[in-house]
C-alpha cells in the first residue's frame, strides 16, 4: 500500500504523486495533515489560514465528488506515520517537495521515520516550473545565477526545450484506501478546526481556479502590461490565492498561457520571479537567514504598530494596510511600497513586516513573501539597491492618479481634491524627504558591514 501526503497541492489532477501511484497499481491511502506547529497562535483565523482551510474544505468536496477518500488528521507527520504503518501494510511514503527550514526538518524526520520502518520514502519535485536538477545541468553551470535578468533568459530556454507539461493520472483512477478507525480517533482534528471547516464549505464550492484563470487569459491578459500597476483597477489575475495552496498548479497556468501562440510575456515573467525566489530557497544558504548575516540593530520597530494598522498619515500606505487587514489582499505594487516604506523610511527590520503579511496575505508563501521582503530591503540575491527608496507620494500619484484606491479604502478623506489627497496629512509619523535621507545611510552602512556568512 501507498501512504500519500497532500500538503501545499490542493488539487486531484496534475500531481506527480498520482502518476506514480497509478504505475504502481497499488491502493492508495491519502491524508493530508494539519500540523500543530502551523496552525499555532491562532494561525486558522487569519486570513492566510482561512485560505489554506477554505481549499482544504474544497479538496475534501472534490474527493467526495469522485467517491474517493481523503483522511485529514492532526499530529506530527512523523508519529502519524509510524502509527500508521503499524495499522497498514505500507511499503511506500509519497510527498511533494517544500524547502523552508521548517519543511526540511520535518521531511528529513519523515524519511527517518520511514527507514527506520523498512518504508520507503520519495519526495517529488511539484512547486517550481522547472526542476531545480534539470534546469542546473542543463544551463551547464556550477554557480547558482543570483540576477534575474540571466536566470529569466535561460529558464524561458530551458521551457521551451524541456518543459514537463501536466501529469495525466487523475483521483478517479486511483483506489483509495479506507482509513483504521483507531488511527481517526487518535489523530482527530480539534473541533474547532472541524467547525471552521464545515463553516467554509460553501464558500469553497463557490472557488474555480480553473475559470478564475480561464476568464483572465481571455478577458485580461491583454491588458495587462497596462493594468497591472493601476490598483485602483483589478488589473491582476488573483490566481495566486489558488495557486500558492497548489489548488492549480503552475504546470497547468503555464500550459494555457503558452498555447495557441497566445503572447503573454509580461505576465510569464511573474511565473519567472515566481521560480526564481523558490530557486533561490534552494541554492542561496542564507535565504531564510538574512537577519542573522546583517548585524540590523540599527534599525527599530518603534513605527511598526501604526505602519501594521494603517495610521501612519502616508495616505497611499494606510489605504493599502487597511485593505490588507480586511480582505486579505493587496495588489503587488502595494506590497513593494509598503514594504519599501517600513522597512526604508521608518527603518524597521523587515522580519516584523514578513511575519505581519505571513498572517494578513491570502496568498502567502513562505518563499515568494520572503522574497519580497528581502527584495525591498535590499539583502540578498538581485535585491533593490540599498539607495533605491520609493516615494509613496509619487507612486501614488502616478498609479491613482485620481485617488479613488485612497477614498475607496480611506472615505474620511474623500472630500480632499486629487492633489490633496496624495500627501503626507498633518499627522503624519515620518517625513518622506529625511526619512529616505537616512535610509540611505543606514542601509549603506548595514551592506557595508562584513556579512557573517551562514549556511543552514
Amino acid at each position: 500500500m501507498i501512504l500519500f501526503i497532500h500538503r501545499k497541492d490542493l488539487r486531484t489532477y496534475d500531481l506527480p504523486a498520482f502518476d506514480l501511484i497509478q504505475a504502481a497499481g497499488d491502493r492508495s491511502l491519502h491524508v493530508l495533515i494539519l500540523e500543530p506547529f502551523l496552525l499555532r497562535n491562532g494561525r486558522h483565523l487569519e486570513h492566510s489560514g482561512i485560505n489554506f482551510l477554505t481549499h482544504v474544505a474544497r479538496l475534501q468536496e472534490e474527493y467526495a465528488r469522485e467517491g474517493k477518500l481523503l483522511h485529514i488528521l492532526y499530529g506530527e507527520p512523523e508519529v502519524i506515520v509510524g502509527k500508521l504503518s503499524q495499522i497498514h501494510p505500507i511499503d511506500l511514503v509519497i510527498t511533494h517537495n517544500d524547502y523552508t527550514p521548517y519543511a526540511l526538518k520535518r521531511d528529513r524526520l519523515l524519511s527517518d521515520t520511514a527507514a527506520g520502518l523498512g518504508i520507503r520514502f520519495l519526495s517529488c519535485q511539484d512547486s517550481m516550473l522547472c526542476d531545480h536538477n534539470d534546469f542546473m545541468e542543463w544551463s551547464g553551470r556550477n554557480e547558482p545565477f543570483k540576477v534575474f535578468t540571466p536566470f529569466y533568459r535561460r529558464w524561458r530556454s530551458f521551457l521551451a526545450e524541456r518543459f514537463r507539461p501536466p501529469y495525466t493520472a487523475r483521483l478517479q483512477q486511483l483506489d483509495t484506501a479506507s482509513l483504521d478507525a483507531e488511527a481517526v480517533a487518535e489523530f482527530r482534528l480539534p473541533e474547532e478546526i472541524t467547525r471552521q471547516l464545515s463553516q467554509l464549505t460553501l464558500s469553497a464550492r463557490s472557488m474555480s481556479p480553473g475559470l478564475i484563470l480561464d476568464d483572465f487569459l481571455q478577458t485580461e491578459l491583454q491588458y495587462y502590461q497596462v493594468a497591472r500597476d493601476k490598483y485602483a483597477q483589478q488589473g491582476t489575475s488573483m490566481i495566486s490565492r489558488h495557486l500558492n495552496t497548489g489548488a492549480i498548479s503552475v504546470r497547468t497556468i503555464y500550459s494555457r498561457l503558452t498555447e495557441d501562440g497566445r503572447s503573454g510575456e509580461d505576465w510569464l515573467r511573474q511565473l519567472g520571479w515566481r521560480d526564481f525566489y523558490l530557486y533561490q530557497a534552494r541554492v542561496d544558504p542564507d535565504f531564510f537567514s538574512y537577519e542573522k548575516v546583517y548585524d540590523l540593530s540599527a534599525l527599530s520597530t518603534d513605527h511598526f504598530a501604526a505602519w501594521s494598522s494603517g495610521n501612519t498619515g502616508i495616505p497611499v500606505i494606510d489605504a493599502a494596510m487597511r485593505q490588507l487587514n480586511e480582505t486579505g489582499w493587496m495588489p503587488n505594487r502595494l506590497r513593494m511600497i509598503t514594504a519599501m516604506f517600513l522597512t526604508k523610511n521608518l527603518g524597521c527590520p523587515f522580519i516584523y513586516g514578513e511575519r505581519y503579511f505571513r498572517l494578513k496575505l491570502k496568498d502567502y508563501d513562505n518563499v515568494l513573501n520572503r522574497g519580497g521582503w528581502l527584495w525591498s530591503s535590499s539583502l540578498g540575491y538581485d535585491a533593490s539597491p540599498y539607495f533605491r527608496v520609493m516615494n509613496p507620494v509619487t507612486q501614488s500619484q502616478t498609479h491613482d492618479p485620481d485617488g479613488s484606491y485612497i477614498r475607496a479604502w480611506l472615505p474620511e478623506l474623500s472630500g480632499l481634491s486629487d492633489k490633496e489627497i496624495h500627501l503626507p496629512r498633518p499627522e503624519a509619523i515620518v517625513d518622506l524627504k529625511r526619512s529616505r535621507a537616512l535610509a540611505i545611510e543606514t542601509y549603506k552602512e548595514i551592506l557595508r558591514g562584513t556579512p557573517d556568512v551562514i549556511s543552514g
